[in-house]
């Protein structure tokens, strides 16, 4: 199916890795122009250098602090130099620290905060006059299962996630019809996190090696497997595209039938 993405621009936050990256490249591939951001300069160069592989649109790449105002006015600054206008946006951030309530300070809430609500925040305001002057403009956050059903040890983002969801909900009434909002919920997705959670977990004795790791994570996934960053990359951009163009208002989730309701 053609997604009507041709020519069209879209800014991907946090994609020099994990979702944002998947989201960024399946974008590209569709024809669309990408900028991507990250804080690693490096690792960022990188990502730009994959995702022009197979893009059939443009792949440009502006180091940035989502976590800082003036770095996203920057960003969707030179998105918009970059390919004349924005008629995409898609938020992501990476996830915050594992914790319980009482190791969590006040100064842990507060960065947790900026990271997974302001920088969303930040970034639809900066891009909201461009998106208006598009004929396709449509926004879609990059959240968790966890506004949903929450999970252990992961305090900060079963608590302040659930405020993506509320943004989502109000923008995407108050920005219709121009401009379409919708959230995806990943589940458990082999991102750099969850390797990295895997390998914790071999040094601590609790895996053996990788594979028995994968096999726990997805023992109660009934598609009896974890995802693959694609496989939620290509519903971000489904969701973008002018397919998708009485799509608005609606939080996706991606996780194999986890979630319960």
């Amino acid at each position: 199916m053609d997604l009507d993405l041709g020519g069209n621009s879209a800014l991907v936050t946090a994609s020099s890795s994990g979702l944002g990256f998947a989201s960024a490249q399946a974008l590209a591939e569709e024809g669309a122009n990408v900028m991507l951001c990250g804080r690693d300069e490096e690792r960022l160069e990188d990502a730009r250098e994959a995702i022009s592989e197979t893009a059939a649109g443009k792949v440009r790449a502006t180091p940035t602090d989502i976590t800082d105002p003036d770095d996203v006015s920057h960003l969707v600054s030179e998105t918009v130099d970059a390919f004349g206008g924005l008629d995409h946006l898609v938020t992501s951030a990476g996830g915050p620290p594992s914790t319980t309530f009482l190791e969590t300070d006040e100064r842990d809430w507060y960065q947790a905060y900026d990271l997974l609500v302001m920088s969303a925040v930040w970034t639809i305001e900066e891009a909201h006059e461009h998106l208006l002057e598009s004929e396709y403009g449509s926004i879609t956050c990059i959240t968790s299962r966890t506004v949903r059903e929450v999970a252990d040890g992961l305090l900060l983002s079963n608590a302040v996630r659930r405020g993506v969801i509320g943004l989502v909900k109000t923008v995407s009434r108050e920005f219709a019809p121009e401009i379409r909002v919708n959230a995806v919920l990943p589940g458990t997705i082999e991102t750099p996190r969850i390797e990295e959670l895997i390998e914790a977990n071999i040094e601590r004795g609790v895996y053996d090696d990788y594979e028995e790791g994968l096999t726990d994570l997805a023992s109660e996934i009934p598609m009896d497997r974890i995802g693959d960053p694609r496989e939620l990359g290509d519903i971000v951009t489904v969701l973008s595209s002018p397919r998708s163009s009485f799509v608005n208002g609606v939080a996706v989730p991606i996780d194999g039938g986890l979630l319960r309701s």
